[in-house]
């Protein structure tokens, strides 16, 4: 089988429309869940281990079981990389990790452990690097006490409502603000803010993801933790970064900043 797509459950392979997850899935239904999305570059999968161990760690975070190890997610990710053989051999991974089956209405968990559901998808495609331009959200802000910050749950609405904010009001995508009032990041990606020659980042603190790339640049000493404010100052340059894209910042609420040239090869130092 090749495929631009491909994923698996249950022991099965095939089509993400033809495979099915079932209808009292507690991800599906509550949002109740985690996933970890993983560059694939040239049919190698990217930074897996800080991936699974913020997978992990959210799990954990979270009360639920802790999720596949990579004893078991790289043989999978082996098979259907032989399987999709993808032309680049570039894509992504999305391995999901959900509470499993709802027993009936409400929120309340099962008493039962051990209920947890996994499966993963495969996605051709390249890493994005062009220019965006950004509107500050006047409608979301993330939540800078919540645990649920500090995971990469299923429940994107606040994502999918500050980015069709962004497009109505003639933007690209949107920067979040903390509950605290500070900037935050981006609708899916973390914010970098290049200033006076150094790379800032706003803090966890503020409620932004933990995001595997900004990890790497702090670890490498490349970019530091600083409560950033929602404007710009003279000679900023701003890029929104993830797994799967670099993207410079043109604008910000219609003001014009310099985009940073080469942010293709900050992204790649630091797989």
């Amino acid at each position: 089988m090749s495929a631009a797509q491909l994923a698996w459950i249950d022991g099965q392979w095939g089509s993400p429309q033809q495979l099915q997850l079932p209808v009292h899935d507690r991800g599906l239904l509550l949002a109740d869940g985690l996933f970890e999305t993983i560059l694939i570059l040239k049919g190698v999968p990217q930074l897996l281990e800080p991936h699974l161990e913020r997978w992990r760690l959210g799990a954990d975070l979270l009360g639920m079981g802790a999720p596949p190890t990579q004893n078991t997610v790289l043989p999978l990710i082996e098979a259907g990389l032989k399987q999709s053989a993808w032309p680049s051999g570039n894509g992504n991974l999305r391995l999901n990790w959900s509470c499993g089956d709802s027993t009936g209405r409400g929120i309340d968990r099962p008493i039962s452990a051990g209920q947890e559901r996994f499966w993963l998808q495969l996605n051709s495609g390249e890493p994005q690097f062009g220019s965006i331009s950004t509107l500050i959200s006047r409608h979301e802000r993330r939540n800078a006490s919540s645990q649920l910050s500090r995971c990469k749950t299923f429940a994107y609405g606040q994502a999918i409502q500050a980015r069709r904010e962004a497009r109505l009001g003639g933007a690209d995508d949107a920067l979040l603000l903390s509950t605290s009032g500070e900037l935050c990041c981006g609708s899916v990606a973390n914010l970098l803010v290049h200033r006076r020659g150094q790379w800032l980042t706003p803090p966890l603190s503020s409620g932004c993801l933990p995001g595997v790339m900004r990890a790497q640049l702090l670890v490498r000493g490349l970019a530091r933790e600083q409560q950033l404010a929602p404007e710009p100052e003279p000679g900023d340059q701003w890029l929104l970064i993830n797994s799967l894209s670099c993207r410079p910042v043109l604008s910000v609420d219609g003001a014009a900043l310099k985009a940073w040239p080469e942010p293709e090869a900050l992204w790649r130092s630091l797989l």
